[in-house]
């Protein structure tokens, strides 16, 4: 028999019905589970109980929010009108969380320039960019909050300079060359 014989023979009989051959199933067996204790389960929902989330009982207060950027920092504010003077930034205070007092400086001085450092709360989440650039980044945050609550600080803060967004940012890396501008040094050999 040829190649050609055998093909027809084998399209004859998937076209009979009768002759079809079904496939097997393949049945998995998995062992049977063994049912929990009841102790355990208890135990379980002793824990979930514990694991839970507390509700917070804090009043909520009135606040202003404003958002600062430097290079590439970025300082969410919130500053509540009636307060007592604390400032934290990622929910630590100001002094353990820029461990320099140039950055402690540069943070507060919006508040300073108003002589409003211990009247208002001041409340921060900053992200990315490096110590230099979230202090700035704060200190222009805490400057729009304050124009928001109040038009009257607009002129003394924008003669400091603190409404500014500073807009200088890494400059990006160029192809060939080692940074933004550095090329590789030279032989001429």
């Amino acid at each position: 028999m040829s190649p050609r014989t055998k093909k027809t023979e084998s399209a004859e009989s998937k076209e009979h019905p009768e002759k079809e051959v079904k496939p097997k199933k393949s049945v998995r067996k998995t062992p049977a589970r063994k049912p929990k204790k009841e102790t355990e389960a208890v135990e379980v929902a002793a824990v979930m109980k514990a694991v839970q989330p507390v509700e917070k009982q804090e009043e909520k207060r009135d606040y202003i929010y404003a958002v600062g950027r430097r290079k590439s920092a970025v300082a969410r504010v919130r500053l509540f009108t009636e307060g007592t003077g604390s400032f934290t930034v990622n929910k630590k205070s100001v002094e353990a969380y820029f461990s320099t007092f140039e950055s402690q400086k540069i943070a507060r001085e919006a508040l300073e320039k108003i002589e409003a450092k211990g009247i208002y709360d001041v409340s921060a989440y900053v992200r990315g960019g490096g110590v230099a650039g979230q202090a700035d980044a704060v200190r222009l945050g805490i400057a729009r909050a304050l124009v928001k609550f109040n038009e009257d600080f607009r002129k003394p803060m924008r003669a400091s300079g603190f409404l500014t967004r500073d807009p200088r940012v890494k400059e990006r890396k160029k192809p060939g060359l080692k940074r933004a501008r550095r090329a590789p040094q030279f032989s001429k050999r």
